[in-house]
């Protein structure tokens, strides 16, 4: 069976609104340096986010709430608020994620 080997074969990544860049690290090594937690986090969830991405946003929520359940509690805010711009972005203001 031929291989697809045009220029967007190599990307799955979907229709969003969410910039896309070249990363110089692999991210599986990314992914190994992070936190438990944070893997846990990242494993469940719904948007394509990279490890360094992740922990960026989780060491920013941790230092304004000083508590990692509440950092924790933002990531989730944070990814329900990517989500609902995507959502309308992509299906309109109609759609039920749409915020």
């Amino acid at each position: 069976m031929p291989r697809n080997t045009g220029r967007n074969s190599r990307r799955n990544t979907g229709r969003s609104t969410l910039p896309a860049k070249r990363h110089s690290r692999p991210a599986m090594q990314e992914y190994d340096r992070l936190p438990a937690e944070l893997r846990r986090w990242l494993a469940g969830a719904l948007l394509p986010w990279r490890p360094r991405s992740v922990a960026r946003a989780f060491d920013k929520a941790l230092a304004r709430t000083g508590d990692r359940r509440r950092a924790l509690a933002e990531l989730d805010q944070l990814q329900r608020r990517l989500i609902a711009r995507d959502a309308a972005a992509i299906w309109g203001r109609d759609h039920p994620d749409a915020g």
